[in-house]
């Protein structure tokens, strides 16, 4: 039986095997977003069970990501979204990350995602990658990727992120 399977069928032993194998690497991960590590274990435990969640409504039954990744995900949404709570005015690039993680709701898989990018043109691919996957700023994507200033390139991934909701119907 695989994992999926055994956590469907709630085997407390896996569901243990999985908090202890992400939780190091977790806490580390969202160290950078300067949430106290109560906050951080709170994130982690909340994902822990969005993720079985999902798993016992058979959203994951064709997980085509590891589960790190699938469980990261979900983390960093949350976290994205704590920020958002704690604060009024919270920075554009929170904003905007906590709008593209509300596309990969407990109905949408990172697979659809994923297909969904690859359906979208290379420029877009490019700036959505940079922008969400790998975490770089408007100002480092301006030195990668050849637009004239910011505000085109913020126009371009709004877009982009446009069309990306488009193609998964939301």
């Amino acid at each position: 039986m695989d994992e999926i399977e055994l956590l469907r069928n709630g085997d407390s032993k896996t569901i243990e095997k999985i908090y202890q194998t992400h939780r190091k690497a977790f806490l580390s991960f969202g160290a950078k977003y300067n949430l106290s590590t109560d906050d951080l274990l709170d994130v982690y435990q909340d994902s822990i069970i969005a993720f079985i969640e999902n798993i016992k409504k058979g959203h994951l039954d064709n997980l085509k990501s590891e589960v790190k990744t699938y469980l990261f995900s979900i983390g960093k949404y949350l976290i994205f979204k704590q920020l958002k709570e704690k604060s009024n005015n919270p920075p554009e690039e929170i904003t905007d990350k906590i709008e593209w993680f509300e596309i990969d709701d407990e109905n949408a898989e990172i697979s659809q995602i994923e297909h969904a990018l690859a359906q979208l043109g290379e420029q877009c691919y490019k700036i959505l990658k940079l922008f969400y996957y790998e975490e770089k700023k408007l100002d480092e994507i301006l030195q990668i990727l050849p637009y004239e200033n910011k505000d085109v390139l913020k126009s371009q991934k709004s877009r982009c992120l446009k069309q990306l909701k488009k193609i998964l119907g939301k």
